[in-house]
């Protein structure tokens, strides 16, 4: 019966070029979740401010909604594992550079947030391609959902391991190690990409012209109003609600009265709630029922929000933290499946493109309001509110989503 198990979770492991690509890809993550954590203490750290906190994930993010869609035109245009290698090592260096600043102890918060600008702009190109070259890797294409779903368990193993590690790292070594680390694992991605064995890149014969490709892209959103519908979804959720995690310093340092480990397992906690939701995702043989999954977690997630914020003690948080990683995971991942599975081939990187653009535009704006609600308001009653809109969100498009499918 375990065997059973494993071979319907981990079925997508029988195509190399997956297995190499979730191999080097686990790495790197670990890292960017040592780095990530690693930005935010030091921010908070340096500002006591929860509006910089906001500010930071705006500097970092609002440049993958600036330049996603010029991503996503450059995805279904050229190779996908070029366009990666050239990302990832961009990455590398941006790791460098913050290394280097941070070993001299001369930065300011300025410099950490230029340097968030840079990597928010490779994102930009990154995620576009990242995302649908999924398809290229597996072999089978009815494990392309498992796949998916394990991309997810990869990116939240990452947020358990990741942050408690910066936590560590951050009160033996300072934050310039962990962003040295991070530099480290890159080299496993950049490694796997060039170890796969994929067919040679065929150019498209016709290139349109960039606006042609924008405009094509939006009617295709118009005509395919399940897909339009859960971007929208996504822009609300990362407006309003999925800015949370802004708030985890304040919590960390204000609330519970920790340091940098607080902080990091805190995130971590939320990271095995994420990794829970994704393996119950990728043991799912079909993906009929992702659309009541997806809005039955924006309400687990809620409740998880409200929770949390009614914690006055680091113990009592942490099975709240739990909730809140695997209630957010879900509705993301969820999403992205469903509209990967149904989106044409010839569609794909410019509709991730939206994806990233409604995330990655509305979580950085969000992370401005929740960072500066908190200021005004605390973050306690921040949180709340945030849980009282993902049980109000979650009613809105059940009921709109009746209607469409």
């Amino acid at each position: 019966m375990i065997q059973a198990v494993k071979s319907n979770a981990f079925r997508a492991f029988r195509s190399r070029n997956y297995a190499l690509f979730f191999c080097g890809q686990s790495i790197s993550q670990i890292g960017t979740w040592m780095q990530r954590t690693a930005v935010s203490w030091v921010v908070y750290s340096i500002s006591h401010s929860a509006y910089m906190l906001g500010l930071a994930v705006f500097m970092q993010q609002f440049p993958s909604f600036l330049f996603s869609l010029l991503g996503g035109i450059a995805s279904d245009r050229y190779s996908r594992r070029k366009i990666l290698l050239i990302t990832q090592t961009a990455s590398l260096v941006q790791s460098l550079m913050l290394t280097i600043l941070t070993l001299t102890n001369h930065y300011q918060i300025w410099q950490i947030l230029s340097l968030s600008v840079v990597l928010g702009i490779v994102n930009a190109f990154d995620t576009p391609a990242r995302q649908p070259m999924v398809h290229e890797l597996v072999r089978d294409k009815e494990d392309i959902t498992n796949a998916l779903a394990l991309n997810s368990a990869m990116v939240n193993l990452a947020r358990l391991i990741g942050p408690a590690l910066s936590g560590i790292v951050l009160q033996a070594y300072g934050a310039h190690t962990c962003f040295a680390l991070n530099a480290v694992s890159f080299l496993a991605v950049i490694g796997s990409l060039l170890l796969m064995k994929l067919p040679p890149f065929v150019t498209p014969l016709h290139k349109k012209k960039a606006l042609t490709e924008l405009s094509e892209g939006f009617v295709y959103l118009r005509e395919t109003p399940r897909i339009g519908i859960i971007i929208v979804l996504i822009m609300c959720m990362g407006f309003l609600v999925l800015p949370y995690d802004t708030l985890m310093p304040v919590f960390a340092k204000a609330i519970f009265h920790g340091n940098a480990r607080t902080f990091g397992y805190i995130a971590s906690a939320i990271g095995l709630g994420s990794i829970t939701g994704s393996l119950f995702l990728a043991s799912l043989k079909k993906s009929g029922h992702l659309m009541r999954i997806l809005l039955v977690s924006i309400v687990i997630l809620g409740i998880g929000l409200i929770g949390f914020s009614r914690c006055t003690s680091f113990y009592a948080a942490i099975p709240f933290a739990v909730i809140i990683g695997v209630a957010s995971l879900v509705p993301m991942t969820a999403s992205i499946t469903i509209i990967q599975v149904e989106a044409a081939a010839h569609m794909r990187g410019r509709v991730m493109s939206y994806i990233a653009m409604a995330y990655f535009g509305m979580l950085p704006l969000g992370s401005l309001l929740a960072g500066t609600a908190s200021q005004k308001i605390s973050a306690p009653t921040t949180m709340l509110i945030q849980g009282g809109i993902a049980l109000v969100t979650a009613f809105i498009f059940s009921n709109y989503l009746k209607t469409k499918q």
